[in-house]
């Protein structure tokens, strides 16, 4: 894929205010990152650490992070176990993992 400016070969240098125009171009644009980046002369790389740097502009920054809670699902009963499982994996360079239920 080529950067920048094709007809210099030079990368261009993006001020965060013209990054933030070009994002706000690809959420109206409707297009794949692949399309929109070949078609901007953008790399992918850039528009990725670019898009997570900077706030999108339709995001809503009133919601609160959710804290993850911890789910109890109660502790399996003895007579609920399947039948005899052994499992061995050799993972290569002398390393063999080996699992066994019931």
């Amino acid at each position: 894929m080529s950067r920048g400016n094709s007809s210099t070969g030079k990368r261009q240098r993006r001020s965060r205010t013209q990054w933030q125009a070009l994002l706000a171009r690809f959420e109206s644009a409707g297009s794949s990152v692949a399309a929109f980046c070949a078609r901007e002369s953008i790399s992918e790389a850039s528009f990725y650490r670019w898009r997570a740097l900077l706030p999108v502009s339709g995001a809503r920054h009133d919601l609160a992070p959710i804290a993850g809670e911890f789910v109890d699902l109660g502790a399996l009963d003895a007579g609920a176990r399947g039948p005899r499982l052994e499992l061995k994996l050799d993972l290569g360079d002398g390393v063999v993992l080996h699992l066994v239920r019931g």
